[in-house]
């Protein structure tokens, strides 16, 4: 029976404490801050970063060397038969295609399997705990990934930002319309049902989006997810005051859940959506 190791990378929201908890390994994911190199909650704490971000900082993502990613797999291989690999969706970075690239050359073919199930953060994080109790039970990495890309599509995240700032850095938003936003006090839905981040409604005012988020959260879990078990699950950049009320919010419209997780979002993540945004999300219990 092969011993299968499970590693992720730091867009799912593990930090590098709770991986060493998990017995799950996490690449960090790399950022430059004024040109300046870091590695998430390795060389910059959350703390950290939102100072330099406040101060109005150049911040930019990247993605893992692939020498990274390979002496990472060497690690893991060194103590187990076979891992299991799940990068970020390949709808928003290029890093699963270069793991993907490398997963089929020697040493690695038939050894280290890169899971492309289009996830990111909670329901990124969620996939990697179900391949770790798939490992558990002793499924080997070939029946793992199968499960994972089975699953793949069968998640549903909405978020809400505070500010527009960030999206027209991204050009996901034009200067005059983050200008009217401002001005209209205009909080965006966007949506993950998939590989890529879509916008899903405009509303005024951050309980409204509140609201509609829930909405849309619970239209899903009804229709979408019907006679399913799901993981319901939440993440902020917000104020732990701000993601308190949050958490009693969600709890209050489904009381018959539990909310499985809720975490501060990755760094890598904030870097395009700047604080004081929330979130909601779940994903359907995989059967294996």
């Amino acid at each position: 029976m092969s011993r299968v190791a499970v590693a992720t990378d730091s867009n799912s929201g593990i930090t590098q404490a709770a991986a060493k908890e998990l017995s799950i390994r996490v690449l960090p994911m790399p950022f430059y801050i004024d040109g300046e190199l870091f590695y998430e909650d390795v060389t910059l704490t959350q703390a950290q970063f939102y100072e330099k971000l406040d101060a109005g900082a150049d911040v930019s993502t990247s993605q893992p060397s692939p020498g990274d990613v390979t002496d990472l797999w060497d690690a893991l291989l060194q103590d187990y038969d076979q891992v299991i690999y799940i990068p970020m969706s390949s709808g928003l970075s290029a890093s699963c295609q270069t793991a993907e690239f490398l997963a089929n050359e020697e040493p690695y073919a038939g050894r280290v399997f890169v899971i492309d199930n289009q996830r990111i953060s909670i329901t990124q994080r969620q996939a990697a705990m179900d391949a770790l109790e798939m490992a558990g039970k002793g499924m080997d990495a070939a029946q793992i990934a199968e499960v994972l890309m089975r699953e793949k599509l069968e998640s549903s995240i909405y978020i809400t930002v505070d500010t527009l700032k960030y999206l027209k850095k991204g050009g996901r938003v034009t200067p005059a319309g983050a200008a009217l936003g401002a001005v209209l006090n205009i909080k965006p839905v966007l949506q993950i049902q998939g590989e890529k981040l879509d916008a899903f409604a405009k509303v005024r005012g951050m309980k409204a989006a509140r609201l509609k988020m829930l909405d849309a959260m619970e239209k899903d879990i009804n229709e979408r997810f019907a006679g399913h078990k799901v993981h319901l699950l939440a993440a902020y950049t917000c104020s732990a005051e701000e993601a308190a009320d949050w958490r009693a919010q969600i709890e209050a419209r489904f009381p018959d859940l539990t909310l499985e997780m809720m975490d501060p979002l990755s760094l890598s993540v904030s870097c395009h959506i700047g604080k004081g945004a929330m979130a909601i999300a779940c994903s359907r219990v995989a059967e294996f």
